[in-house]
This record gives C-alpha cells, sequence and structure tokens, in this order.
C-alpha cells in the first residue's frame, strides 16, 4: 500500500517495535496528524477471544468522559407516552412502524445510534438486514433496549460508545479528536481500556491483548502497552 509523503515523514517519529506508555502514545498520535480536518482518534485493540464462541464474545458501552467530539443523532423507536419522553430528552428522531418503509424502502439511515423500548423490539426486528450489518441493531448490553429512553439519550449524546468484537476478533472505537488535549484523549483511553480489562472472558487461554494501537483517522499508528491495564 503506497503512503503518501506526509504519512511517510509522520511515520519516522515512531518506533515501531516499541510498545509505547499511553501517554507518549497519545502524545506521537496528536503530533504526526498532518491531515487539514480534525482527524477522530481511534483505539484498535486485537484480542485473543474466539467470538463464534458465546462465552468468548466481547460486547457493551461506556460514556467517555469528555465525548468523542462527534454529534451523535439518535433515532428512537417508541410510542405514547415513551415516545414523548424520548422527544423531551433531545432524541433526533422519533417513530414507530412508519419508519420501516423509510429505512427499508428507502434507504434513509441518518443517525448514528438506535434506541428502542422492549415493547418495540419485534417492529425493529424487521429491519435487522439493514440495521445488523452497519452495527445499528438495538442491544440490551449497550443499554440501547431500555423503557429508560431519557437515560440512554442522555449518555449516547454526553459521549456514550459501543464497542464490539469484528468478525476478526479486534475491537474499534474512538477515544476523541485531534483537537482534544493529551489529557482529554488519555482520560477518554483509560476509560474504555479499563472497562476493556474487566470484560476479559473467564473462559480465555492464553494472552487477552495481543495488540493495542491508537492512531488518528489519516496517522500511523501507534503500539501502546496494555500491561498496566491488564494488572489494574
Amino acid at each position: 500500500m503506497k503512503r503518501g509523503k506526509k504519512y511517510v515523514e509522520a511515520a519516522k517519529n515512531i518506533e515501531r517495535a516499541t510498545l509505547y506508555e499511553a501517554n507518549d502514545a497519545i502524545a506521537l498520535v496528536k503530533k504526526t496528524a498532518t491531515a487539514k480536518f480534525d482527524e477522530t482518534v481511534e483505539l484498535h485493540v486485537r484480542t485473543g477471544c474466539d467470538g463464534r464462541h458465546a462465552d468468548q464474545q466481547i460486547r457493551g458501552a461506556v460514556v467517555l468522559p469528555h465525548g468523542t467530539g462527534k454529534t451523535v443523532r439518535v433515532l428512537v423507536f417508541a410510542k405514547g407516552v415513551k415516545a414523548d419522553e424520548a422527544a423531551a430528552a433531545g432524541a433526533d428522531y422519533v417513530g414507530a412502524e412508519e419508519l420501516i418503509p423509510k429505512i427499508q424502502n428507502e434507504g434513509w439511515l441518518d443517525f448514528d445510534v438506535v434506541v428502542a423500548t422492549p415493547d418495540m423490539m419485534g417492529v425493529v426486528g424487521r429491519l435487522g438486514r439493514v440495521l445488523g450489518p452497519k452495527g445499528l441493531m438495538p442491544n440490551p448490553k449497550a443499554g440501547t433496549v431500555t423503557m429508560d429512553v431519557t437515560k440512554a439519550i442522555n449518555e449516547i449524546k454526553a459521549g456514550k460508545i459501543e464497542y464490539r468484537l469484528d468478525k476478526t476478533n479486534i475491537i474499534h472505537v474512538p477515544i476523541g479528536k485531534v483537537s482534544f488535549t493529551e489529557e482529554q484523549l488519555l482520560d477518554n483511553l483509560n476509560a474504555i481500556m479499563g472497562v476493556l480489562a474487566k470484560a476479559r472472558p473467564s473462559t480465555l487461554k492464553g494472552t487477552y491483548m495481543k495488540s493495542v494501537v491508537v492512531a488518528s483517522t489519516m496517522g500511523p499508528s501507534v503500539r501502546l502497552n496494555p500491561i498496566k491495564y491488564m494488572n489494574a
């Protein structure tokens, strides 16, 4: 894969074989982000889990102390009083069955997170083929299937992110923007790493976190030393 001149120059600041401490890794990510837009800082954790086994699945959510720096659009499936609550709490879109054809047939996907009350999951289930592959299906473990729609919306707007294993057993999550201070990015990193460390499946044998990498959207990756999190 051919890289641009800026990327190549930035990568010279990073020693590929070194496992950096979190504060040093964050400083390097900020230093090597050269794009003209405010890049997202991402965390990628390659695990030793086998997601094909239910007891080694990792999925949940965490509220980042300083948010993600992104405006999140929330769609809520609810009726009656709960629909009114969702609207009052600041949901961007609220609806029920009438949204099915709009999403299924018109390809409407102008939202980032979907929340649903439990009684609406039969309706939302009909959208599984559309929402599932995009990681948008509401899930109780992520707190997006709930009767407390106000709490769910407030947490999402405050910077709640969902984490889960992908098909290659890697977890990818945003931890902020390059414009964040090093302290803000470090707080967010520590929050998600602390949660992931505790999420280690009890049935897993061998290494849990095989590699931990932080990088900006267009910048080179920096390898992180995960030892302090695993021993916390």
